[in-house]
């Protein structure tokens, strides 16, 4: 699949969703603790507003070789350093949804607009600085198009709409949480659910471990 194709294809999928959300609805719940507005604050900066940051900064060695690696990364931090980002996430996606204002979609737009022409400027194999350490540019975008997916279908279920995106987009999508789960020792579990052998235990996640 192609990284950047599948990228931009989830972006304007996005704008889509965004466009469709009333006005009025955007303080409603989104996902946890996050109002809607929030959730898409969140998802922007995260997916688009940091993307021509990141791809601008240059990293000297690559730390992370895999877009599964950033995930597992991420699982695997010590529950402080966990609590400190989950609370800078929280910070940043209430920064983020006041910046939107009422009308998300128009912000949207424009940073589509910006991320792309800065993954038009740079190349597959340039590394980059991500949030786990020096990846390449084919293997942090992925981790990007997942949050756009993702945080789509939490945004779609949360207004009650369909969220339709491209086969290539959602494949891609997929994949990289069935490799993420194989990495994190849940490949078994995945496996036999998806082929109806037995249900996933509860509260699973590829993201975060179950809570004891």
């Amino acid at each position: 699949m192609d990284f950047r194709r599948t990228y931009r294809s989830a972006a304007i999928a996005y704008a889509g969703l965004v466009a469709a959300v009333p006005s009025e609805r955007l303080d409603d719940p989104g996902l946890g603790e996050w109002t809607l507005r929030e959730l898409l604050g969140h998802t922007v900066s995260s997916a688009l507003r940091q993307v021509p940051v990141v791809l601008a900064t240059r990293a000297p060695v690559i730390e992370v070789a895999t877009p599964e690696g950033y995930f597992a990364y991420a699982r695997s931090a010590p529950p402080d350093l966990v609590a400190a980002a989950h609370t800078a996430s929280t910070e940043d996606a209430r920064a983020a949804a006041d910046q939107l204002g009422d009308k998300p979609a128009d912000e949207v737009s424009t940073l589509i607009g910006r991320a792309t022409e800065a993954l038009s400027q740079v190349n597959d194999d340039d590394v980059i600085t991500s949030a786990a350490g020096g990846m390449r540019v084919r293997d942090w975008i992925p981790t990007r198009t997942f949050e756009l997916v993702v945080h789509g279908l939490d945004a779609a279920t949360a207004i009650g709409v369909d969220y339709d995106l491209p086969v290539e987009t959602l494949a891609e999508s997929l994949t990289l949480a069935s490799r993420t789960a194989l990495g994190v020792g849940a490949g078994v579990p995945l496996l036999m659910a998806l082929t109806g052998r037995t249900p996933l235990p509860p509260h699973f996640s590829i993201l975060t471990p179950a809570p004891h």
